[in-house]
């Protein structure tokens, strides 16, 4: 088991340098940069220019630029933000936790939801159910993520009045915060209705955020379950005359999530990089919203460390599902 953890370890290595490399490069493909945003702000001299891109390393080549980035990587350092002045990392650690809180109800959404549908699906096999739910499922993975979130922001937020729009919690609450996850930090602040507003900013969010998740959890579930309800120990159990809760519960469900756990685990980590719409739909200040706007500022070390920071999270969630995979089922770190 721990040559198979130190094998994809040594894996990501190379990962996490092209990810780097390809960071690098494709912010610096986008039109225009961070000086000439300055010139339009602030009409400031083509010598003080000069002077802020020699500050920033921009007058150096590409590669000087590159092995100086990879070089502050190496000690911990993502840059400082050229809009703020500010590290990136502590401007990352700042906003993550609101992207964390906003994923992990999305997820919660999608597991509650997607289990429930595709092990349904699975049994009514050919009925109704089956087809009703799997439509279901494909118009969700199928769906714009923007289009969904504005459709519900019209009918439930405008049209019937019942989520706020916007935001993490209505503005006439106030407490420091302890944990950075709004729904905790309301519920220590004592405040009489801040933990009910924290939780319906959440809703709209994280139905938006968890609908892919969902309906792939789901097609995932309806495959694997009718895969195992075909295995003869099943057919025992029934033979047996178990109920049909233990037979489906207790005897395939449980074999049937190894694949399933991998999907929530793959899509647990797609939920950290696909909140940026999201975000920016909701106006949530998390790590998505940050990114948009650095995109319009032209900051290039705030972009660079945020993608970057999202993309190493993403490789590690990927390679603890690869182990978690490999202790469910040994056949796996063995190479079978």
């Amino acid at each position: 088991m721990l040559s198979f953890i130190l094998r994809r370890i040594s894996l990501t290595i190379p990962t996490l340098f092209a990810l780097s490399f390809l960071t690098f490069v494709a912010i610096r493909l986008v039109p225009g940069d961070p000086i000439e945003v300055r010139r339009g702000e602030r009409g400031i001299s083509p010598e003080r220019l000069e002077y802020f891109r020699h500050e920033l390393g921009l007058d150096q080549p590409i590669w000087k630029q590159f092995l100086d980035y990879i070089w502050g990587l190496l000690h911990g350092d993502f840059g400082i933000s050229i809009i703020s002045q500010d590290s990136v990392l502590k401007e990352f650690l700042t906003l993550f936790p609101a992207t964390l809180e906003l994923s992990l109800f999305a997820m919660l959404f999608a597991v509650l939801f997607g289990v429930p549908f595709g092990v349904l699906a699975a049994v009514r096999r050919g009925s109704v159910w089956d087809h009703g739910l799997m439509g279901v499922a494909l118009f969700g993975y199928s769906m714009p993520v923007f289009w969904w979130g504005l459709l519900l922001v019209l009918f439930f937020s405008v049209t019937l009045d019942l989520t706020p729009v916007s935001g993490r919690i209505d503005l006439i609450y106030y407490f420091e915060p302890v944990t950075g996850f709004m729904t905790i930090d309301a519920l220590l602040s004592d405040q009489e209705g801040a933990f009910a507003s924290a939780l319906s900013h959440l809703i709209l969010p994280a139905v938006v955020l968890g609908t892919i998740p969902l309906a792939a959890i789901a097609r995932m579930t309806r495959s694997s379950m009718l895969e195992v309800l075909e295995e003869d120990y099943v057919r025992t159990a029934r033979a047996k005359g178990l109920s049909p809760f233990r037979v489906i519960g207790l005897h395939a469900l449980r074999n049937a999530l190894i694949p399933v756990v991998t999907t929530i685990g793959l899509q647990g980590g797609t939920l950290l990089a696909g909140a940026v719409l999201t975000e920016t739909i909701f106006a949530w200040p998390g790590v998505g919203h940050w990114l948009i706007e650095s995109i319009f500022r032209r900051d290039y070390p705030a972009l660079q460390g945020g993608v970057l920071l999202i993309s190493t999270l993403l490789v590690f969630v990927n390679m603890f599902v690869d182990i978690l995979n490999a202790v469910i089922n040994p056949r796996i770190r063995h190479g079978r």
